[in-house]
């Protein structure tokens, strides 16, 4: 099982808030991997989980590092990736 590991600055206005982190979360959930994001210091969090995610507190411009773990742990992470470097409030 490979491991993707992927360091994004977050693009959309309001960050990992309400409608970006629950988009975000669904794309996670129905690529069927794992995946963690982490802010900063803080302990990794599961970003099939909203709550996880949203605890981070992700704003705009954050630095945040995301981690994907299956078969086709790249082709997932650059999927993530793309998301994350979207505004999706826009």
């Amino acid at each position: 099982m490979a491991t993707e590991e992927r360091t994004v600055t977050v693009a959309s206005s309001s960050g990992l808030h309400a409608r970006p982190a629950a988009l975000f979360v669904e794309a996670v959930t129905k690529s069927g991997h794992k995946a963690t994001i982490t802010k900063g210091e803080k302990k990794p969090a599961n970003a099939a989980s909203i709550l996880s995610v949203l605890s981070l507190g992700i704003e705009k411009g954050d630095e945040v590092v995301l981690t994907v773990d299956g078969d086709d742990a790249a082709g997932v992470a650059d999927t993530l990736e793309a998301f994350l470097l979207e505004d999706h409030d826009a």
